[in-house]
């Protein structure tokens, strides 16, 4: 036989496939605390959709990509009147949900929101709760939704543990459709061979590249990414669900496989890996452990890394607010993912770019005692330039320490410290929080302030009644899991 010539025989799907997939069609999830997280995640995740329309850029992405075009029995937008096919459905939700830079996160090798993948999985539970009960057949509960949730959480978070994208220049965007196209072809009654096939297309897609996070091209895109992520998988499992065949080694087929095309670059040094190192790291069985562990953004709407610096800034605010005009330095004590993803001098161009600064999210709160989604705007920044007289005076610095715990699995902390120094030769105290009020070792301390986040969100949509019925549902475990998802989605409608 030639040499020069490829050997057809079709293989078995790649091992990566199976596992998701056995996990996502076979859910064994005992974890009541799994179950009570990720309802607080759904109403986190929500509350954070509902206040990003207060902002036109947000609010522009939004509704049928036809004007006037109508869906039957199509799945509903939350705080809007719009009711769409289910892929443009979970692109807006999925817009809304990420635009503010205020739901969940996790933080590993790879870092991403997985309650994105919300927008996948809602719009679909809601479009097919509506078709059954129009065919007379049971609706969805939100009981499928929640463990949608965690399954995604899940799928997202342990494949992120080991696996850095972000050091071949991809976004975490493409673990946000992996995870949407498992969960969701399996709530459109997919089977493991179609959950596989689903995966495959979600692979050997397009993926994003995280420029658009970066100096010198941060912007908007950002916060519309994770939108598109779930939206496509959306579609992609349609597609499966319609008959299209998979691509079972899309991994690991040599030359053309995702492992060699897209995940073989060293980033440091640009070498090419050796191949045992190109293949994904998957450092624990899949179960609950994602959900359980979730971060919340409660306090400021800022990148998480940011999360902790932003609250020793605030708690520094008495203490500078009467002389903010004699500070010499201000010495900035993190962690190394902070440093590579926020930190950054120079002129910012837009929203996106501030709220993606660790040195903007440190000065407003030093100046302000606060930080909120308004203070990105143009119109602020514009009006307060003492912001950026105190960026210039920050200085940067790496704590081993609190860059071996960000990592460690029974710690995960997001550590910062901050101390301001004046002309006059005296000092703040030194200010450490290494640990955000949403992580879960602060669990008692969050959740009433979740609790009352979502409120607040729901008072910037609804009337004060709809907002009581939302709060009384969403606080009843039982009665939320029992709910058909149709009735649930009725609460958040705008006739």
């Amino acid at each position: 036989m030639s040499a020069n010539v490829d050997l057809n025989n079709r293989p078995a799907p790649d091992q990566v496939l199976v596992d998701i997939a056995r996990y996502v069609c076979n859910p064994i999830i005992t974890s009541q605390e799994a179950y009570d997280t990720a309802r607080n995640c759904l109403i986190d995740t929500l509350g954070c959709g509902i206040l990003a329309l207060r902002f036109p850029e947000c609010t522009k992405h939004l509704g049928p990509l036809v004007p006037g075009t109508t869906v039957r029995h199509g799945a509903r937008v939350p705080g809007t009147a719009h009711e769409l096919d289910p892929v443009k459905a979970a692109w807006d939700i999925g817009t809304m949900v990420r635009w503010l830079d205020y739901n969940d996160t996790w933080l590993a090798a790879e870092w991403g929101h997985p309650s994105d993948n919300l927008g996948g999985i809602l719009a679909v539970a809601d479009y097919l709760s509506r078709c059954r009960v129009a065919e007379g057949e049971a609706p969805l509960t939100m009981h499928a939704v929640l463990t949608a949730m965690i399954q995604a959480h899940e799928v997202q978070g342990v494949l992120a543990l080991e696996n850095s994208f972000n050091r071949v220049g991809l976004d975490h965007v493409i673990l946000v459709k992996i995870a949407s196209v498992a969960v969701v072809t399996r709530l459109l009654g997919g089977s493991e061979a179609q959950v596989i096939d689903a995966l495959s297309q979600a692979f050997v897609d397009g993926q994003a590249l995280r420029t658009y996070r970066h100096a010198p091209n941060t912007g908007s895109r950002k916060s519309w990414a994770a939108g598109d992520a779930t939206s496509r998988a959306v579609r992609l499992a349609m597609i499966t669900m319609a008959g299209e065949m998979g691509i079972p080694s899309v991994l690991t087929a040599p030359q053309w496989g995702f492992y060699d095309v897209l995940f073989a670059k060293n980033n440091k040094d640009q070498q090419i890996k050796p191949a045992e190192q190109r293949a994904f790291k998957i450092a624990q069985p899949y179960s609950s452990y994602v959900m359980e562990q979730i971060l919340f953004k409660l306090a400021f709407p800022a990148e998480f890394h940011s999360q902790t610096a932003c609250e020793a800034a605030v708690r520094l605010h008495p203490q500078v607010k009467d002389r903010l005009d004699d500070i010499e330095r201000i010495v900035v004590t993190t962690h190394e993912s902070a440093i590579r993803i926020i930190s950054k001098v120079g002129p910012l161009a837009n929203a996106a770019d501030r709220d993606h600064c660790l040195q903007y999210i440190i000065a407003v709160p030093l100046i302000t005692g606060n930080l909120i989604a308004e203070n990105y705007e143009d119109g602020f920044h514009t009006a307060n330039p003492l912001i950026n007289v105190l960026r210039d005076k920050m200085e940067i610095i790496e704590d081993p320490r609190y860059t071996r715990e960000y990592l460690e699995a029974d710690k995960r902390s997001i550590a910062n410290a901050i101390q301001v120094f004046f002309k006059d030769g005296s000092a703040t105290e030194r200010i450490a929080v290494e640990y955000p009020i949403g992580h879960r070792r602060r669990r008692a301390e969050g959740i009433p302030v979740l609790e009352k986040k979502f409120l607040d969100n729901l008072h910037t949509r609804f009337p004060e009644s709809r907002c009581q019925s939302i709060m009384a549902l969403c606080l009843d475990q039982a009665r939320l899991e029992a709910t058909p998802v149709h009735r649930f989605m009725d609460l958040f409608c705008i006739n």
